[in-house]
């Protein structure tokens, strides 16, 4: 969308030396974006939301999780404020943005006025990323030239590269010009049409516009301009990047529409579990809604359970639906297993501090427990436990993982067979979720946190103590591509960025991307040996999402979204190489390959977009989109049959293993093609 605008304005433009000019007259007055009701700023880690309050137009909130913005008027002009102090913009600077990644030689200027002494209020530039740009600014006495780089050397503490300051005496009762002339690697910055600061730096040569603060300040009349030959060049490069586009996405099957159907009052957000529910052999949904208890994230209880299948037919319901209680922020302790072995699968779930096993046909209790004493905690508002995520290990060696793990939010787990007696439990900075391990003996170790543990309850090895931020996503396995490899353990430790283990637990690499999680590993470069591993940022620095190699070496790294995302590996042409899925929304979502292009696009039908998974459900091994948000649920499939007699089949987490934040395996698979069921 923001093509068809830049490409109008660029015909419709008032002066030939505009390329984007704003008053910012067109909002309306108050804030631009608010908070969802009683959840935190996460919501948008996993769920898309095209916007949290005022659609932005040509503009963007870099920092989505930040309701940095807001519109007023002072003397007759509108103004936008950015009204965070620096204790809420801790870390991060808050950006308002424009452009397109294709601008360059281009001069951009702002009308600025500090509302304090202490705090950086500027222009950005030539920006990449929201840790990759380059800042002009008004900065506690001076103006101040720099650029912020995208990998950190300390913990929590952005790495710049100064690249020039001047002592710039300021006061808060006026605004002051500032601008910045873009010639290749050559910037002139100005305040007030005297020229402060001049630098070359090729590291960034082009790239979008827009303004930063980390304190209150407010901004007026932004503009960027360029010359006719500038904006022709720029018009040709977006267009053969439209064009090359347009070839990739033609090349691919498109979204069909397969299955939709309505959930009125049961809906619900990225709270959902697939699975066989009633012993048809075909794949049922489990919606859970929620209600926060005590805060927003760390102790909800599931309030009602709705189990239906495909064809929207509710097969049963717990508790009372409410159209309030869908969204979350965190996982709920609820799965879809054959736990007791007999073929037939049953739900797992943790409600009202017992640990219940319910019949998958029906939702009748079969069996429960209560939850043990809650361990002394910062945070311990219950006597016992209620849960904060569920997760199926073997650790007696069995066909099947017949042991249950129950976690809290951060700090504690159980481990229980599945006649729900308590076997062992553990402790430590466990993060979001473990990933079981299978051992030779077919029993398998848990990677949870930072921590290895074996099967009878002894720690392997821990680095808890030495990273300071939790495990948001891990895996272990051998992505290199050679079988006689030994596996290695692949985290995305939230601030700590990315974190590459040996088996022995010994770090091989650290790499300090940013808040980096919801991981992937899937084939999704062709041209690369082994593995890829693909990340996304979020907390001070979203949508950042970074391509690693097996060996933990950078591929790519771009921002094609500003929010979360659950980077769902996709199989969907069948032929060995995987997409990750951003979102449903048509214009800022579809699926991006391994160069971060986005190859696979929604149509314009009014299909939901809140939430999504991926999973084979016409049987020809392709993956089907399920979208879906409060309301409805729409099922896209591809709008060509499958061809060849061979198509990849990628061996998969489990399904009875689902949680918003675990790491989505896609290992490399083959099977047998067949036609794919007639699509309606």
């Amino acid at each position: 969308m923001w093509v068809i605008f830049f490409l109008l304005a660029l015909c419709l433009r008032a002066s030939a030396a505009d390329l984007f000019h704003d008053d910012f007259s067109h909002f309306p007055p108050g804030w631009l974006t608010n908070p969802v009701g009683m959840l935190n700023a996460a919501i948008q880690e996993y769920h898309y939301l095209p916007n949290r309050g005022v659609p932005l137009r040509r503009w963007e909130n870099a920092i989505c999780h930040l309701d940095a913005w807001i519109i007023g008027d002072e003397d007759g002009k509108s103004y936008i404020e950015q009204q965070l102090t620096p204790d809420s913009n801790k870390f991060q600077k808050a950006i308002f943005l424009t452009g397109d990644p294709e601008w360059s030689d281009y001069t951009v200027d702002a009308m600025v006025k500090p509302l304090a002494l202490e705090n950086l209020a500027g222009i950005v530039f030539r920006y990449h990323t929201n840790r990759h740009y380059y800042l002009f600014a008004l900065d506690n006495g001076k103006a101040r030239l720099a650029l912020h780089l995208p990998l950190e050397k300390e913990f929590r503490v952005p790495e710049f590269r100064e690249l020039g300051s001047a002592a710039f005496p300021f006061d808060t009762k006026r605004y002051y010009a500032l601008k910045v002339e873009n010639s290749g690697p050559t910037m002139r910055c100005f305040i007030d049409g005297r020229l402060i600061l001049q630098a070359v730096d090729a590291e960034i040569l082009k790239g979008k516009a827009g303004i930063t603060a980390t304190g209150p300040a407010r901004f007026r009349d932004f503009g960027v301009q360029a010359s006719d030959e500038t904006m022709r060049n720029i018009e040709s490069r977006i267009r053969a990047r439209e064009s090359e586009l347009a070839r990739l996405r033609v090349e691919n099957p498109q979204p069909k529409l397969w299955k939709k159907f309505a959930t009125p009052e049961f809906g619900a957000g990225r709270n959902v579990r697939f699975g066989d529910l009633d012993g048809d052999g075909q794949t049922d949904m489990l919606i859970a809604q929620n209600i926060p208890h005590v805060k927003g994230d760390g102790f909800d209880v599931i309030s009602c359970l709705t189990a239906v299948n495909l064809d929207g037919k509710i097969l049963w319901q717990i508790g009372r639906p409410d159209s309030r209680h869908g969204l979350l922020t965190n996982d709920t302790p609820f799965q879809i297993h054959d736990i007791d072995g007999d073929g037939r699968n049953e739900v797992v779930l943790v409600k009202d501090f017992k640990l219940q096993i319910l019949d998958g046909r029906t939702g009748a209790v079969k069996r429960w427990t209560w939850m043990p004493v809650a361990p002394a905690s910062k945070e311990r508002p219950y006597q016992l436990v209620s849960g904060d995520s569920i997760a199926f290990v073997n650790l007696s060696g069995d066909k099947m993982p017949h042991e249950i793990l129950v976690k809290d939010r951060y700090e504690h787990f159980w481990i229980f067979d599945n006649n729900l007696e308590l076997l062992w439990r553990g402790e430590g900075q466990t993060g979001h979720y473990p990933y079981p391990v299978n051992m030779d003996d077919g029993r398998d170790q848990i990677a949870i946190g930072y921590s290895l543990w074996d099967h009878n309850g002894r720690l392997l090895w821990s680095h808890d103590r030495e990273l300071r931020d939790h495990a948001d996503g891990i895996m272990v396995g051998n992505l290199s591509g050679d079988t006689k490899a030994e596996p290695r353990v692949y985290a995305s430790g939230s601030d700590e960025g990315f974190v590459m283990f040996d088996i022995r637990g010994n770090i091989l690499k650290h790499v300090r991307a940013g808040h980096t999680q919801s991981p992937s590993v899937a084939k999704y470069r062709m041209d690369v040996p082994g593995l890829q591993y693909a990340s996304i940022n979020f907390w001070k620095n979203p949508g950042i999402v970074t391509l690693f190699d097996w060996d933990g070496n950078i591929l790519e790294q771009g921002e094609p979204i500003h929010t979360g995302a659950p980077m769902l590996p996709v199989n969907w042409r069948g032929d060995g190489q995987e997409f990750i899925l951003l979102s449903g929304n048509p214009g800022e979502g579809g699926m991006i390959d391994g160069h971060l292009r986005r190859v696979v696009m929604f149509p314009h039908d009014g299909h939901p977009d809140l939430a999504a998974n991926v999973l084979d459900l016409t049987g020809d091994a392709r993956d089907e989109i399920v979208l879906w948000d409060q309301e409805r649920v729409w099922i896209y499939t591809q709008d060509r049959p499958l061809t060849g007699t061979r198509i990849y089949k990628p061996l998969r987490n489990p399904d009875y293993n689902e949680s918003n934040y675990r790491t989505n395996v896609s290992l490399p698979g083959w099977g047998e093609g067949r036609k794919a069921p007639q699509v309606r």
